[in-house]
């Protein structure tokens, strides 16, 4: 995933906001264990572990006691008590007593209907393989007493993160070892009152995951895009060319928000296609495409999240190949064509997101050699191809409508023996 386009930051919660990251995996082992100092320049040149890079699609679970208003955003306690927005002033009279408090919210949070074996079913099937977890942590909370003395400190003092981020911190990982920590709550003060380089010293040097854990980019205000592990950058990031640094695109099924509403309407809703092709471009351009759903307070996933998870599952049956523990081409755009190309080994995978009116699908980058063969996954015949005058190659898609296709949209051409 990533910035700031539509939605917004994850919200510093009233509790430790756990939430599970599930991804994609492969087995890897750093090797012979260097230990890292407390800098930037030292962390920064710890390799990222490969499974995260082959991992590809993962799924974000926003699930906390916001779930329980479950309108507006997950920023419902900022928004209301924060900002003291009319509208959620208004939300609160009309529907809970005088005196109600964001705590009061908490006893309501019940996770009843809470089945964490068919939420870990649900995302395998969406086509997260070899389930590992990560957790989203908050580094600041907007209310604590600690943080705010120390804001008021101008960040001289660090009494909120010695009292209470920093043990959390290595509770959390000491307990859960967790693959992977997605740190949040950056924006207020730098790395230098969080002690990040600290942390991360210690857990890339001595932690118990310290071979396979993986972490974000927001550990305080000037280290977004340019410090920790990948790169977040910003909400909803998507990078125009191919960066030189490990990438995620984290989005949210629901546009508006990341944790459930209850007056969701399905024109708020990225539909199939446009998840599909985000997580195409994604993975052409070297990112990690991480998806959100926000649970109910009571634990279900609300079936039109299901429904979008369980067609990237479709589509990933078909064209995971294409995606999974693949790499950048060198082109990973057909100028003016919606072609992204993906490549592994000896392979190069050209994914068309339009069906083209003709059904010949022209492709100018791979330079075709005497060994070149064409295939479309999901279609067990060779595709016929021919040369294309200006350069690159003509390939005639099969004879049937796209609507006969195992898929719908987004096919992906397989290309052998081809520069």
């Amino acid at each position: 995933m990533r910035w700031r386009a539509v939605g917004t930051r994850r919200p510093p919660p009233l509790l430790p906001l756990r939430l599970l990251l599930v991804l994609g995996a492969a087995e890897w082992a750093l090797g012979a264990q260097r230990r890292y100092t407390p800098d930037w320049p030292s962390l920064d040149s710890r390799p990222l572990p490969a499974w995260f890079d082959e991992a590809k699609f993962g799924v974000f679970v926003h699930w906390g006691v916001f779930s329980v208003p479950a309108w507006g955003s997950e920023w419902f306690w900022w928004h209301w008590k924060g900002e003291g927005l009319p509208q959620y002033r208004r939300f609160m009279s009309d529907n809970f007593p005088p005196g109600f408090s964001y705590a009061d919210f908490g006893p309501l949070f019940t996770a009843r209907f809470f089945d964490p074996e068919a939420w870990a079913d649900l995302f395998q099937a969406a086509g997260a393989k070899n389930i590992r977890y990560g957790l989203y942590h908050s580094l600041f909370e907007w209310f604590h007493p600690l943080y705010l003395l120390d804001k008021k400190n101008g960040f001289k003092t660090q009494y909120f993160v010695y009292g209470k981020t920093m043990p959390e911190l290595y509770e959390l990982v000491n307990r859960y070892k967790p693959d992977l920590i997605w740190s949040d709550g950056d924006w207020e003060s730098p790395d230098a009152y969080w002690n990040s380089t600290g942390f991360l010293s210690w857990l890339y040097s001595d932690s118990p995951v310290k071979d396979e854990v993986v972490v974000n980019d927001r550990w305080g205000f000037n280290c977004s895009c340019h410090h920790g592990g990948y790169y977040n950058c910003e909400d909803k990031f998507q990078p125009s060319s191919l960066p030189k640094h490990k990438w995620e695109m984290c989005t949210s099924i629901d546009k508006q928000s990341w944790g459930y509403r209850r007056t969701m309407s399905i024109s708020e809703v990225a539909s199939e296609s446009e998840i599909i092709s985000e997580l195409v471009q994604t993975v052409s351009l070297g990112g990690n495409y991480l998806l959100n759903i926000g649970p109910t307070k009571d634990g279900l996933i609300v079936p039109i999240f299901q429904e979008r998870l369980l067609a990237v599952g479709k589509w990933l049956s078909i064209n995971g190949e294409a995606i999974y523990a693949s790499k950048p081409w060198r082109v990973q755009l057909e100028k003016n064509e919606s072609v992204w190309y993906t490549s592994k080994e000896s392979s190069v995978y050209a994914i068309f997101l339009n069906w083209p009116e003709n059904g010949v699908l022209s492709l100018k980058s791979p330079k075709t050699t005497s060994a070149t063969k064409v295939t479309m996954l999901g279609v067990q015949k060779d595709l016929k191809w021919s040369t294309n005058p200006p350069g690159g190659l003509l390939i005639y898609l099969p004879q049937i409508p796209p609507s006969a296709l195992p898929i719908e949209y987004a096919w992906t051409i397989k290309m052998m023996g081809v520069d």
